[in-house]
């Protein structure tokens, strides 16, 4: 319909070729015509450029920057009414767009929260990690809000461009503190960019260790809840993990090894901000 308003697609990538035609042939095939398509490239050195213009996308490049200054870039370039935040590995349900829409539009929401499942195809690990997120199901503490009035991503301030880890927790975090609604919907994203190895969680969680401690300053309370190992719908959902003995195993030792992962880059983020404030001081 000609007054449907326009929605921006914001869609972070750095050498995504492997997973960005899905990401974006699910954003052409929505239900929901009146998108624009903004890719905003940290100087990809594979496809990635080259597939997002084939898909008729807007393609802008940032070098040697983190994800939420990507994100802020796109918005600031968006010429919709709404920006809705796309990972370059997430596919979207055929409706998504138009349900979000539709939600903020007809009821009055500011932004909305949709599920996000693992793909169980990947591996053993996404299976795992699947059953994980199924617990999380309409939790809007640990899903957050991707879709937004752009005016509403604005007034709290996008995202903080000095967090690497737990910047979709962050901005749901300021968003709860204000008088904007946040609905949910029924429609999905999926996650292919999945781990197939253990070492790949290990190294992605160090990582999110290593640069945790700029979060959790800015979360002092949601924040740990947000990132404890001891979380209430797991618990809730036992009954899942009952129905499936071997994923309940693979879990077990996914938790602890990405909690491991995680407090070990915690760890040396301390030693190594020592360190060189020894090394200046002296």
């Amino acid at each position: 319909m000609s007054n449907d308003p326009l929605v921006s697609i914001i869609v972070p990538t750095f050498n995504s070729q492997n997973t960005l035609e899905r990401c974006l042939t699910s954003i052409r095939d929505q239900t929901y015509k009146n998108i624009q398509t903004i890719v905003v490239d940290n100087g990809s050195t594979d496809r990635t450029v080259e597939i997002a213009r084939q898909y008729g996308a807007e393609v802008h490049i940032l070098v040697r920057v983190e994800r939420s200054r990507q994100i802020n870039y796109g918005v600031k370039m968006a010429r919709g009414k709404y920006v809705y935040r796309v990972d370059s590995d997430f596919i979207l349900d055929p409706i998504i767009v138009e349900e979000a829409t539709r939600k903020c539009e007809d009821e009055g929401y500011d932004a909305i929260s949709m599920f996000c499942a693992s793909d169980p195809t990947i591996s053993f690990w996404s299976k795992v990690r699947n059953l994980e997120k199924d617990c999380y199901r309409d939790q809007l503490l640990y899903t957050g809000a991707r879709f937004l009035r752009k005016d509403v991503f604005e007034a709290i301030g996008g995202f903080r461009e000095d967090l690497v880890a737990g910047e979709d927790y962050d901005l749901y975090n300021r968003l709860k503190k204000t008088d904007y609604r946040i609905g949910t919907i029924k429609s999905q994203e999926l996650h292919v960019g999945e781990p197939k190895r253990l070492a790949d969680i290990i190294r992605k969680q160090y990582y999110y260790g290593s640069t945790i401690r700029g979060f959790l300053k800015a979360n002092r309370t949601a924040g740990v809840v947000q990132i404890s190992p001891i979380r209430l719908p797991l618990i809730r959902n036992w009954r899942k993990f009952a129905r499936h003995p071997l994923l309940t195993v693979g879990f077990i030792i996914y938790y602890v090894v990405q909690y491991a992962a995680a407090l070990a880059g915690l760890i040396m983020s301390y030693i190594t901000k020592r360190g060189n404030t020894g090394q200046r001081k002296s």
